[in-house]
């Protein structure tokens, strides 16, 4: 039950993010299956197999980056459409929220602590956004034709 509560929030809330974002309807779908897919990958990597949240986050960003390649060479539209709504449950909001607020209690060494591995968090998740975009390149992309090669492809 925990998974399936896992997999139905993290849909849904890349799903309205969608919404939000302005999305073209008929990927609202598409952008919350590719939020789930990065969400279950952090989830199963973090509590499955007790891996750091910081590389288990890398990991969700890079599934979640390769995914929406995916998405958008089968709908034919820009991949930002489906990266944006897909990092919303990967951010690391609460763990922002708690060292904000160890911040204004005066608790200075926990809030420092909570910061940094904020920091760590995006920083994964860009490095892994950035890894499923070169990927994207060499294994997605079809390859170029050579200008004076005329042979048909």
């Amino acid at each position: 039950m925990f998974w399936l509560l896992h997999l139905l929030f993290s849909f849904l809330s890349s799903f309205f993010f969608a919404v939000i974002f302005d999305a073209p309807k008929r990927l609202f779908v598409s952008a919350g299956i590719v939020g789930s897919c990065g969400w279950m990958v952090f989830e199963v990597l973090n509590y499955h197999y007790s891996m750091n949240a910081i590389y288990a986050s890398m990991f969700g960003s890079l599934i979640l980056g390769i995914v929406s390649h995916l998405m958008a060479r089968f709908h034919k539209e820009p991949v930002i459409i489906f990266m944006v709504p897909g990092i919303i449950p990967l951010v690391p909001g609460g763990v922002a929220f708690d060292a904000t607020k160890n911040l204004i209690i005066l608790n200075y060494g926990k809030a420092m602590n909570l910061m940094f591995e904020v920091t760590l968090v995006a920083g994964a998740i860009a490095v892994g956004l950035l890894f499923a975009d070169q990927l994207s390149k060499f294994l997605i992309s079809k390859p170029k034709r050579k200008s004076h090669d005329k042979r048909p492809v």
